[in-house]
């Protein structure tokens, strides 16, 4: 009784975490897990970071395992991330409106962003941040909470062509003062993209791995319940690097994108259906009855992969896929042997449309200058 209990009165403290699920590149879905690194484990996907001085606080758990796609963009292309309190949507939700804090966005340029270990260290910069806004007397995470787990920020339009991981901090302050020990949250996630066109700008960097903050530092330690709030808040971090280009602020979604310049991480060929970072593609052609069982194995061989390989983010795609080897049983025990069925017909559902605003949460230059004086 007391175990269940404790376990009622812990579960909502739990579940009120946060990760990031979903990469939209120029308000274009690129689906739920795709092209992001995650904790790979369901049951803590949405914890913070622990310790703080482990290198994990450069792309969280698991963050220094590569998934197999790279999302493309454009120098100066708008990305949007989506966080959610449940990785796979079960439940409504983004972050606990307790867990107030700044939010901050970096790139990192990889010669490879599909090759693992290549997070913690040096060449890291930052692109946006935000922390309280005076004006609006709001965190960014509420901000986040208002425009349901939407955070949008710009590609620098003057960096280099290539390979790159985008990294996302949310910083929840709520145990930051008063626990013992003190306890801010990390959240951090990265995103594999590889950037088309841009410049020649090589923005300064810095190191980001064991022991990068300090529980020392004014932002990491900070009161968020002292009144009044001593402001500006000092965001943790290097300061953002501002991009020297002239660029075009606007977003086209039926713009063609050219992939050529880009080699790994590409959606396979044949692709039929698609899961985070998994493809299932066509079994092949039977018209008679061994022919048909060969298929039905290597489409259920797919099915293993496909759910034994889920993100956190969900197993729906692989329920599909299951639905697909069923039909394909059911034609080779009625005796027909000519097939696949629906050959080639794409099963991936229609990914979700944004359900909130693209705006830039705007950064507070007044507080930025007062810091920076």
């Amino acid at each position: 009784m007391f175990r269940s209990a404790l376990f009622l009165l812990l579960a909502p403290l739990a579940l009120s975490h946060t990760t990031l699920t979903t990469l939209f590149v120029d308000e274009v879905n690129q689906g739920d897990g795709t092209c992001v690194r995650m904790n790979r484990d369901a049951n803590t996907v949405t914890f913070p970071i622990e310790p703080l001085s482990s290198k994990d606080i450069a792309c969280g758990k698991d963050g220094e395992k590569a998934v197999a796609r790279v999302c493309p963009a454009k120098a100066n292309s708008l990305l949007t991330f989506e966080f959610r309190a449940w990785a796979d949507g079960a439940q409504p939700g983004s972050i606990d409106i307790s867990h107030k804090g700044p939010c901050a966005v970096y790139m990192k340029k990889v010669d490879d962003a599909t090759a693992d270990n290549n997070a913690a260290g040096d060449g890291w910069f930052k692109i946006w941040h935000t922390g309280y806004d005076e004006r609006t007397e709001k965190w960014c995470t509420e901000k986040l909470i208002d425009n349901n787990g939407l955070l949008s920020v710009w590609v620098p339009s003057d960096i280099e062509e290539g390979y790159y991981l985008v990294r996302t901090e949310l910083l929840a302050l709520q145990n930051a003062a008063y626990s013992d020990p003190i306890d801010p949250q990390f959240y951090v996630n990265c995103a594999q993209i590889y950037v088309q066109g841009g410049g020649s700008a090589k923005p300064e960097t810095v190191s980001i791995g064991e022991g990068y903050y300090s529980l020392e530092s004014p932002g990491v330690q900070y009161n968020i319940y002292e009144k009044p709030l001593k402001l500006p808040y000092p965001i943790p971090g290097p300061l953002v690097y501002e991009s020297k280009g002239v660029a075009q602020r606007s977003v086209d979604p039926a713009q063609k994108r050219d992939d050529t310049t880009q080699i790994k991480g590409l959606k396979p060929a044949g692709c039929i259906l698609q899961r985070d970072n998994w493809c299932g593609v066509e079994v092949p052609d039977y018209s008679d009855e061994n022919g048909c069982w060969a298929s039905s194995k290597k489409c259920w061989d797919q099915s293993d992969v496909c759910y034994n390989t889920a993100l956190p983010t969900g197993i729906a795609a692989c329920d599909i896929w299951m639905t697909k080897c069923n039909g394909i049983d059911e034609s080779c025990n009625s005796g027909d042997f000519n097939g696949p069925p629906n050959k080639g017909k794409v099963l991936t559902p229609e990914p979700k449309k944004l359900e909130g605003s693209t705006q830039i949460f705007k950064r507070d230059m007044r507080a930025f200058k007062r810091w920076t004086a």
